[in-house]
């Protein structure tokens, strides 16, 4: 007897995720009830979260357990870090990022809203939308992340009522308006009970819409919704030392990560900032040849001609070139307890190159609740502004909304060596 014909898995890509909104909105409990419906939670972990709930007398498990790992939030309840949870389905893999509600952890929900395509913001249907929500809303705009799902959580809480909910997504598209977010959905649900997280339930018969799995699963994968330029930072160049094999005192190969775009053997480059030019002769992936390279693979060029490439480099397709800036606009978080300090050089990192960078000025500060412009000197820790940064050396940046790999660069105090901003060229 022939063995069945087993059926191909679908791969829709990878999609990175955010969840987030204000203090106890549920954001822990709905990552775990996710993974526990999908049944993607190791047996150990189960009983392991199932003996803590023993322990604080709760008859359920507790599933926030599944994404707070720190003592501390354990302990207080809360998420303190980002936590970050993978898992995959039939169709697709999934990264979690499971940021804090907290004021003073916006910083640390920032971090994780520069890598995700998808933002889950969790309202509380009991108290609606809130500071945090409109300060985690805006952040995701601002990050870029193209596609926002308000969950209108602890429907249970409200006897799930439709009114609740309307009320809710009239308020949130009130303010989403204001700052111009194009892609937004809704849904109510109970991370609590599981309703409209996998399974419909039976308690929101009212709502038509897919399920919050179903949105995911259909979801865009990064990379894929527009035509993106060829960047190549180059982070390492190789040149093997071996006496024994004198075949290897000609490589030269350069190495790194494709942020954008795709190249392939036989495409003309030009290395930033030198403006020197060359073709791609062969790509290299450990000892495997590749024809070409997409976004996010990290591989070895090597060039037909002999040209001065360092690291903090980038290779662009000749047909791509962008101008090499000494002065940048950008929008900037602010991340450090330590205010910035206008007189100061700081660092900046942009993919492989790091810069020296002095504040030129400060167009204006954002109060997150009225989205309003506010004059300022200098920044406190969250806040959100339009600075100038004048650079020591060139750097080869896009726009942020054209490319978020090579329009996003972070602020170091070099003292501390600390960071101490987030930025995002305009």
């Amino acid at each position: 007897m022939s063995a069945p014909e087993q059926l191909p898995e679908i791969d829709n890509g990878l999609l990175r995720f955010l969840t987030c909104g204000s203090v106890d909105d549920g954001k822990s409990t709905l990552i775990g009830r996710l993974l526990f419906d999908t049944k993607t939670i190791l047996a150990d972990t189960l009983n392991a979260i199932e003996k803590t709930s023993a322990k604080r007398g709760m008859s359920a498990v507790d599933l926030s357990l599944l994404t707070d790992g720190l003592q501390a939030e354990r302990e207080q309840g809360i998420t303190i870090d980002v936590a970050y949870r993978y898992f995959s389905t039939g169709t697709r893999k999934y990264i979690i990022a499971d940021a804090p509600g907290h004021e003073q952890y916006t910083r640390n929900m920032v971090t994780a809203a520069s890598t995700a395509n998808l933002a889950i913001i969790l309202v509380d249907a009991r108290k609606g939308v809130l500071t945090q929500t409109r300060r985690h809303s805006y952040l995701a705009s601002l990050v870029g992340i193209p596609h926002l799902l308000v969950a209108v959580n602890k429907m249970d809480l409200v006897d799930y009522d439709q009114a609740v909910f309307e009320r809710i997504k009239a308020d949130y598209l009130d303010f989403a308006g204001k700052l111009g977010i194009k892609d937004v959905r809704f849904i109510p649900l109970s991370a609590l009970n599981g309703d409209m997280i996998v399974d419909r339930g039976d308690k929101l018969g009212w709502y038509e819409g897919p399920t919050l799995l179903e949105i995911l699963e259909s979801a865009p994968a990064a990379h894929t919704e527009q035509a993106e330029n060829f960047r190549f930072p180059v982070q390492y160049v190789c040149r093997p030392q071996d006496s024994a094999n004198p075949a290897l005192h000609d490589y030269r190969g350069f190495m790194g990560r494709v942020e954008s775009g795709e190249v392939a053997v036989g495409d003309a480059v030009t290395v930033l900032p030198s403006g020197l030019t060359s073709k791609v002769k062969a790509i290299e992936l450990g000892a495997v040849q590749l024809p070409r390279a997409i976004h996010e693979q990290s591989v070895t060029l090597l060039l037909e001609d002999e040209i001065d490439i360092s690291r903090g480099d980038m290779i662009v397709k000749s047909a791509e070139v962008v101008e090499p800036v000494k002065q940048i606009e950008a929008t900037v978080c602010w991340l450090s307890e330590t205010p910035l300090q206008p007189a100061r050089t700081y660092l900046i990192r942009h993919t492989t190159r790091e810069a020296k960078a002095k504040v030129a000025s400060i167009a204006y500060r954002v109060d997150v609740n009225t989205l309003a412009q506010e004059p300022a000197t200098t920044l406190a820790m969250n806040d959100i502004a339009r600075i100038s940064l004048k650079l020591a050396q060139p750097l080869v940046a896009d726009r942020y909304a054209d490319n978020r790999a090579t329009g996003a660069f972070i602020i170091i105090d070099e003292s501390t060596n600390n960071t101490v901003g987030a930025g995002m060229i305009v």
